[in-house]
């Protein structure tokens, strides 16, 4: 039986062509990283490869490492396999892998999106034989608002809340999410802070996007001076000592889980915004038909449900288990530092 380019095994997927694998979940000598959320960058690999845009941010976050940027579309050969980087548009630097061999085409694609956020570089397709696809959101019940009605009813929500003398608390992921709710925020309304960990990595991806200005919340600031201003800040803060300063506030959050009915008050959020750095339903459909794949391989998210339902569209499809999350909570493998971040400035 003919090998696979591209396989499954307890580290990740692998390529025994070029002996690489693409974002294992355990240590390798040689490792192509999509982005830097970190169930898909881990530490501990020898050598990592990934788009130049995404290096900073992986050496943030995993420190001192041996690290190889490149270019977008730009191929390099290990071992008689072509590789490249495609813009997954997922968040700054997320990029789509595509691999070719003997005239085999396989494309992985991280975690993406097709709408276009304005920060991210905006998704591209890749035509391949056979497409490796996340699932997070592969139900038809999520479906996305477009990005700039949302971001006018967040600042309409933070407008109507310093009217009320209220402090709008706003939770996102600290990569991803929240430069993106950053970018869109009106800061005529108000002051704009950050929790220690947004800044942080706001402060990495400050050389790649204009941002509007913000100011990191330190154990300096009077609670008075939060009053009718915004604080962005990741979920683990959530019900934390570091909030209490801020009363009296209300509480947002930004999450493609905020679809589903009940998820705002099983996390005892007062408002929630339906906004996500993954496809929706129809986003993934089409995705998959633009690439012109036969066969589909389904990763994480509801990869079981969605794998049947596209063999039932007649595909090639199947499900293959990884250790990618897919959620928009920061439930992720946190590095020692990003813990540090998380619990710093009060």
């Amino acid at each position: 039986m003919k090998q696979p380019l591209l396989a499954f095994n307890d580290k990740g997927i692998y390529c025994a062509q070029a002996n690489v694998y693409l974002d294992p979940w355990r240590p390798v000598d040689n490792a192509l990283i999509t982005h830097g959320h970190s169930d898909h960058s881990r530490w501990g690999h020898k050598q990592y490869i990934t788009h130049h845009m995404n290096v900073p941010i992986i050496k943030h976050r995993l420190g001192d490492i041996v690290v190889t940027g490149k270019d977008w579309n730009e191929t390099f050969t290990i071992n008689g396999v072509k590789f490249s980087f495609h813009p997954a548009g997922h968040i700054i630097g997320s990029a789509q892998i595509r691999v070719e061999h003997k005239g085999e085409i396989w494309v992985f694609t991280g975690d993406y999106k097709t709408e276009d956020d304005g920060i991210s570089t905006p998704y591209e397709v890749v035509k391949c034989h056979t497409f490796i696809t996340e699932n997070t959101f592969g139900l038809p019940a999520f479906k996305w608002t477009p990005q700039d009605e949302v971001m006018t009813d967040v600042n309409n929500w933070w407008a109507q809340n310093k009217a009320d003398g209220r402090t709008s608390i706003l939770f996102g992921y600290t990569l991803g999410k929240a430069q993106r709710l950053l970018k869109y925020l009106d800061p005529s309304i108000g002051r704009i802070y950050t929790h220690g960990a947004v800044e942080n990595m706001t402060e990495v991806l400050r050389t790649m996007v204009d941002f509007p200005e913000t100011t990191r919340v330190t154990s300096l600031i009077k609670k008075e001076d939060f009053a009718g201003s915004i604080v962005l800040a990741p979920p683990s803060a959530h019900g934390s000592i570091w909030i209490r300063k801020m009363t009296p506030y209300v509480t947002g959050s930004a999450s493609g889980w905020m679809a589903f009915r009940g998820a705002r008050r099983r996390r005892a959020i007062d408002r929630g915004f339906v906004m996500s750095d993954h496809c929706d339903f129809q986003g993934l459909l089409e995705s998959i038909k633009a690439t012109g794949a036969e066969k589909i391989i389904c990763t994480h998210g509801y990869s079981d449900i969605f794998s049947a339902y596209l063999r039932e569209q007649g595909y090639d499809a199947r499900t293959e288990h990884t250790q990618y999350e897919g959620d928009e909570d920061d439930a992720k493998t946190k590095t020692p530092a990003e813990l540090a971040d998380e619990n710093a400035d009060g």
